[in-house]
């Protein structure tokens, strides 16, 4: 999805994410963002390696 958005796209993003919220609150979204990224990857990572020890017969005898 976010790949055939392009330079131009990203831009248009930012720049309307700039006018409604403010230079002073995208700080804060940027950071919530990260954060809530970091925690979706992690998730994900611990669910696949719980799916992984589960499905690998080695580890379960």
């Amino acid at each position: 999805m976010l790949s055939n958005i392009g330079i131009p796209g990203l831009i248009i993003i930012l720049v309307i994410t700039l006018i409604i919220f403010g230079p002073k609150k995208l700080p804060e979204i940027g950071s919530a963002f990260g954060k809530t990224l970091s925690e979706f990857k992690r998730t994900t990572n611990d669910i696949m390696s719980d799916e992984d020890e589960s499905t690998d017969p080695k580890k379960t005898q």
